[in-house]
C-alpha cells in the first residue's frame, strides 16, 4: 500500500472528543501523522500507509458519526 493523504470529517464538540478520535487514529498502525483541519477542527487529516476502510470503521464505533471526505 502506499503513502495516501486521507482526510475524514470528524463532528466533534468538546475537546475530550478530539483527543479520543486523535488518540484513536495515532494508535493504528500505518500512521505517519495526524492533525486537526477545518473551521471547527472537525476534520482529522491523517498521512501514512493505512486502510482508510477501517480507519473510518473504528471512528464510528468509538467517536460516532465520521465521513470520508478525500483519498490521496
Amino acid at each position: 500500500m502506499a503513502k495516501q493523504k486521507i482526510v475524514i470529517n470528524v463532528p466533534m464538540s468538546c475537546d475530550k472528543c478530539r483527543s479520543k478520535a486523535m488518540a484513536l487514529v495515532a494508535s493504528t498502525g500505518g500512521v505517519d501523522s495526524v492533525a486537526l483541519a477545518g473551521d471547527g477542527k472537525d476534520q482529522v487529516v491523517v498521512v501514512g500507509e493505512v486502510d482508510s476502510i477501517k480507519l473510518i470503521t473504528a471512528l464510528r464505533k468509538k467517536v460516532g458519526h465520521a465521513t470520508l471526505v478525500t483519498v490521496g
